[in-house]
């Protein structure tokens, strides 16, 4: 069995064409058969039928599908190793994070980084909690930012950076836009806006409303940070979010209060897997973001 007949398989089955697998990889489209029908004869089993000029996998190819995208993995991360020892200051590093650290913290600490490592790439990837959890367990990225910082996976291995409170942002006409502070349950008979059922920020705000005494009454659902400011900017009701989320501008029409009470904050930090060593590069820039935030805490 060659990585090469694992490539085309794996490529083959992604597209469930030959010829659009044929040319991602650059290679012709009888090659990528041939090598096909030569692993179906070393496995003994068929991996592809055919629909009209389509192909689909078979119950056992798509069995096979995963062990072949973890070699393949295992592969390249082993490569990207040995390329990091003989120069880490040249390596790539994979990085996910959510949408609500993408317009503050991640440019910040990047560019910081490229200070001190101008040569270090970045690959970026953002996602949900629940897949950025899956993807460093995975080994599909190296490390995530995070919020809070998960505690009872025995596979994750989570440092907390720094702890953010959470503002309610009201539309700017309402009848509560010129207070100074609001305690939570003041909000009780608002309709909100959030994320939808699943998303950590979604969990977060309804665990804040019910310490405060009341379910929310969401109103409507949006599933990034721009539709959830736009619906409140169009009065369509109230939220909540973290403060990272308001450092570049307040969206139009609207007005940020702080949250008296109850104090609704959350832990932001990095998380990587327990179960393998850091690549060289990544290890520079993971030692480099625990430091970053330390003194960075200190000031404030």
């Amino acid at each position: 069995m060659e990585l090469r007949q694992l490539k085309y398989f794996v490529e083959v089955a992604k597209r469930e064409h030959v010829s659009e697998a044929a040319e991602t990889l650059h290679v012709a489209q009888s090659a990528i058969s041939r090598q096909i029908a030569n692993l179906e004869a070393e496995l003994g089993v068929q991996l592809f039928e055919r629909e009209g000029r389509n192909v689909r996998l078979t119950p056992i190819g798509r069995y096979f599908l995963p062990h072949a995208e973890t070699v393949l993995r295992a592969v390249n991360h082993a490569k990207q190793q040995i390329e990091e020892y003989l120069d880490p200051e040249r390596g790539t590093i994979k990085i996910g994070f959510p949408t609500s650290l993408a317009s503050h913290t991640m440019p910040m600490v990047i560019s910081a980084f490229k200070d001190e490592h101008p040569n270090v790439k970045f690959h970026l990837r953002q996602g949900s909690y629940k897949f950025l959890i899956e993807a460093v367990k995975k080994r599909e990225i190296d490390l995530a930012f995070l919020g809070p910082v998960p505690t009872e996976d025995k596979e994750i291995k989570g440092e907390i950076l720094f702890i953010e409170s959470f503002a309610v942002l009201l539309p700017l006409h309402h009848r509560f836009a010129k207070r100074k502070s609001l305690t939570l349950n003041e909000l009780r008979d608002e309709p909100f806006v959030t994320f939808p059922e699943g998303y950590i920020l979604h969990k977060i705000v309804l665990d804040a409303c019910r310490q405060a005494g009341f379910s929310p009454i969401i109103s409507s659902e949006g599933e990034d940070l721009d539709a959830i400011k736009g619906l409140v900017s169009a009065g369509i009701g109230v939220t909540l979010l973290p403060e990272n989320t308001f450092y570049d501008t307040m969206p139009r029409f609207t007005v940020k209060i702080p949250i008296e009470m109850p104090e609704v904050k959350r832990n932001v930090g990095i998380i990587i897997s327990n179960q393998h060593d850091l690549a060289p590069s990544v290890k520079v820039f993971y030692e480099f973001v625990k430091q970053f935030f330390s003194v960075l805490e200190r000031y404030r």
